[in-house]
């Protein structure tokens, strides 16, 4: 019997923990290395809303639906649309989508509840990956340097991967967020808002944006277009600051809304970025990409984690196929070919959310969205 490769998954992220389920799956162990200590850390971000072709798919091969349904939320797929006035100008119950909500948190663990004890190491952070003279892929990290046949860079925007295989580094979007925290409990207005799902309120390059989480949170976010000197100096000022800047962006706006930016809890502040449009590489054995490695896009298509979970489940096909690195050369034409579609759709969703002309073109677009 052949042995199996070594391979090595840098990022525990929905992608990298998926690959390697699907290999533990066809018998092919990996290791997967995570920078943070344990599972429970840091807050792993909101809600995603799986697709049925990719997201959901990948979870079916892994054996992992009805863990899948047992979280889902299909109750929470509606949209609304306001205007600066806090007039609404669309709302829909999301009535036949078939894109459920799931919480991050608990994809996360329904992926690492299904691997093998010992294939995550945690607290372990990779500082570089290269090839070695031997023809092995090195894993450097904080512990020390090991030997893999094959290493997939599952690890975000800033991939250790990424410069073995491409020159593209993300570039700014324009687009500025400020992710806000709310109970539906305590804050009665925001839950009112938001309805059976997602809402936005949109004006001239600036959105508000609050989405349904489980357990009765709601995650909000306020998001301005704004240049990228000035998105930089706000990621390092203060809450107080941050609020200040908030308050007299959305100047003008409907109480309602702008007391969002009042009374939720401050989450964080983060610049959106992404890769050019169509970024592949030439592919060199041993080293591949998956996922924000490999596409990173704004949120606006709902697509990233999809992308991440179809992209693993590409690479576990062809690396359990038994033909060799030109099974994965295939698989990364596939991912690359996939993700330009996904990526033109994100940024397209990018333009109509911060335009210009205002409301009007999310309500085009929702509007479209209904008739088919």
């Amino acid at each position: 019997m052949a042995t199996s490769p070594r391979i090595a998954i840098i990022g525990g992220g929905p992608g990298g923990l998926m690959l390697a389920r699907l290999l533990q799956v066809a018998g092919m162990p990996a290791t997967v290395f995570e920078r943070d200590p344990h599972a429970a850390h840091r807050p792993q971000g909101g809600s995603l809303d799986l697709h049925v072709e990719t997201g959901q798919r990948a979870l079916r091969l892994g054996g992992l639906e009805a863990a899948f349904h047992a979280h889902a939320r299909p109750e929470d797929q509606g949209d609304r649309l306001y205007d600066p006035s806090g007039a609404l100008l669309f709302d829909h119950a999301g009535d036949g989508f078939e894109r459920p909500e799931i919480d991050r948190t608990a994809l996360r663990t329904i992926l690492l509840d299904s691997l093998d004890e010992g294939t995550v190491r945690w607290g372990t952070r990779v500082t570089e990956a290269r090839p070695r003279p031997d023809g092995a892929c090195e894993v450097i990290t904080d512990g020390g340097a090991a030997a893999y046949d094959i290493v997939v860079g599952a690890d975000g925007a800033g991939s250790r991967v990424r410069p073995l295989l491409s020159d593209a580094a993300p570039l700014y979007e324009g687009v500025v967020f400020v992710e806000l925290g709310f109970e539906a409990q305590t804050h009665r207005f925001v839950d009112d808002l938001v309805g059976t799902g997602k809402m936005f309120a949109v004006g001239d390059n600036r959105a508000l944006i609050a989405q349904r989480n489980g357990h009765g949170h709601i995650r909000g976010y306020a998001a301005w277009r704004t240049p990228e000197a000035q998105a930089r100096t706000l990621v390092q000022q203060s809450a107080e600051q941050v609020r200040a800047a908030m308050l007299e962006v959305f100047d003008g706006w409907a109480p309602r809304l702008t007391d969002m930016t009042r009374q939720g809890t401050l989450l964080g502040v983060r610049m959106l970025s992404a890769l050019p449009i169509g970024h592949s590489w030439t592919s060199r054995p041993g080293f591949t990409l998956l996922g924000d490695a490999a596409h990173l896009m704004s949120p606006f298509a709902g697509e990233g984690v999809n992308l991440a979970l179809a992209d693993a489940a590409d690479l576990a096909e062809a690396l359990a196929s038994g033909q060799g690195w030109t099974a994965v050369a295939h698989a990364e034409t596939v991912i690359a070919a996939r993700a330009k579609v996904a990526a033109e759709g994100s940024a397209e969703g990018l333009r109509t959310a911060f335009s210009p002309d205002g409301a009007a073109p999310m309500l085009q677009h929702y509007r479209a969205r209904i008739a088919g």
